[in-house]
Formats: structure tokens, C-alpha cells, sequence
């Protein structure tokens, strides 16, 4: 479908439901003082914005961006996954890296945790993980929570290769961070490392779970057994900011896992 970024907004707002609207506004906090305050919404839901991306995948990177300026919430993310389509699709290295330099241009704009997370991995990850990968150190200190949200993130395409130095170096850089929507993240990608090797996941806890915010404890250590994580929890709780050593070596707070 040959469309441009105009077309496509006004066909987002034939889906639009206001009741839909009103409920997203709630869900992604759009209040005064909020993470998301000011962001509008039409009301479409997310596997309507995919079939949509699924027949304009062939937008050029600069409607995808006229698009992804939006004030409406779903356009934004329909540019992303438009984006992360044509990142993925690419046949050369010089589209790859015009969709990469185009979104760290545009973080601005990748401004909620779903727009984070369906496509910090994709471009960012993706484009980083053969070459240097000092940006996701300076997206990491950045003031934005959203760019420090799509450091993190990033790190996702290098942990499903088996590759967990960057996440656990991002995740230290972030054990001080003042935002709950980053402690979720860093945990999140912590619990994505230890399903694939527990190990080093409680190498990594074993530093820095006393340290760390008790909310990104909890996401790293969800998938871990019962006694487990309550032995964890416990031992942050009584070690205040020292370290977890020993936690799983105990056998009466905790059990191997399987």
C-alpha cells in the first residue's frame, strides 16, 4: 500500500475508540506529574496497529518519521514498528544505518515503556551488537528516563545471543536510578539472563542485590523457586546496602534450581 505519514493518520483516527482512549490514558499514566503526562491517544489496540504496520511496510524512513512526530500515542508506535520493519528487511547497511541513526535522532519521541521495549532491541540492539557499543553507556546516563529505559533494553537482542556483559554493566550503571520504570526494565532483562544461565544472573546478585532497588530485585529473581526468592528478599531486607553473598550456598533458606 502506497500511502504517506497524513494518509495513515487519518485512517488511525477512523479506528479510534474513545472509551479505548480514555482507558489507555489511565493505563499509561498521561496525568499531571505522570510519566506519560500530556500524551493523547485515539484508541486502537496494539494487534490493530500491527496489521496495520504489516500493510505500510513499505513507508520511507522519513513518512515513518513524519509519523513517529505525532501528538497521538498510536501513531508513534505504528512509526516504530514501521521502523523496526525496515531495519529488519533491509538488504544494506546503509538503510540499517540510516533506521539506527534516525531513532537515537527521535528518543524524544519514543517516549512511554511500549515504545521503549517494541523497538530499543530491534534497532538499537540489533545495529550495536557487532560494533562499539559505547552509546548504550551514554543512553544510560542520560537524563531521559526514556533513554536510559532503551539502554537497558537494547541489551535484550544481545542476551537472546548469549551475550550478558552489557546487561549487567548497564544494570549497574542503573542501581541508583530514581525511576520505578527502570528498575522494571533492568529487572526484567536480569530474569532474561538467568533463563538462559541462572549462574550468572546470581553472580551478578550476589554483588549487587543488597544494593539494588527492591523492585528490580524482584523482576530479576521471579522465575527463581519459591524458597529461592524468599531467601533473597530476606537477605535484602536484613543486609539494608551490603552484598548477597552466600544465598543460594545456605541450604536451609534456599534450594538449587532446577
Amino acid at each position: 500500500m502506497h500511502v504517506n505519514a497524513g494518509q495513515i493518520v487519518r485512517r488511525l483516527k477512523k479506528m479510534g475508540d474513545p472509551r479505548v482512549a480514555a482507558h489507555s490514558g489511565r493505563f499509561f499514566k498521561t496525568g499531571v506529574g505522570e510519566y506519560g503526562e500530556g500524551d493523547r491517544f485515539l484508541g486502537i489496540r496494539v494487534p490493530a496497529l500491527r496489521r496495520c504496520a504489516g500493510e505500510c511496510r513499505g513507508l520511507s524512513i522519513e513518512e515513518a518519521l513524519k509519523l513517529l512526530r505525532s501528538p497521538f500515542h498510536e501513531a508513534r508506535l505504528l512509526a516504530l514498528l514501521l521502523l523496526v520493519a525496515r531495519y529488519s528487511s533491509a538488504r544494506n547497511e546503509g538503510t540499517r544505518a540510516a533506521v539506527y541513526r534516525a531513532y537515537l535522532r527521535h528518543t524524544a519521541l519514543v517516549n512511554n515503556w511500549d515504545l521503549v521495549d517494541c523497538s530499543a532491541d530491534k534497532i538499537v540492539g540489533a545495529h550495536l551488537f557487532e560494533r562499539d557499543r559505547r552509546p548504550l553507556r551514554r543512553l544510560a546516563r542520560s537524563k531521559s528516563l526514556w533513554e536510559r529505559r532503551i539502554a537497558v533494553m537494547a541489551t535484550f537482542h544481545f542476551i537472546r545471543r548469549g551475550d550478558f556483559t552489557d546487561t549487567f554493566a548497564i544494570a549497574e550503571l542503573l542501581l541508583d536510578d530514581p525511576e520505578d520504570l527502570i528498575h522494571k526494565a533492568a529487572g526484567w532483562m536480569l530474569r532474561e539472563v538467568g533463563k538462559r544461565d541462572q549462574a550468572a544472573e546470581e553472580a551478578f546478585l550476589a554483588r549487587h542485590c543488597g544494593t539494588m532497588p527492591r523492585t528490580m530485585l524482584r523482576y530479576a529473581i521471579e522465575k527463581f523457586p519459591e524458597r529461592t526468592r524468599r531467601a533473597y528478599l530476606v537477605r535484602r531486607g536484613r543486609t539494608g546496602r551490603a552484598p548477597c553473598d552466600g544465598v543460594r550456598r545456605r541450604p536451609d533458606i534456599a534450594e538449587k534450581a532446577t
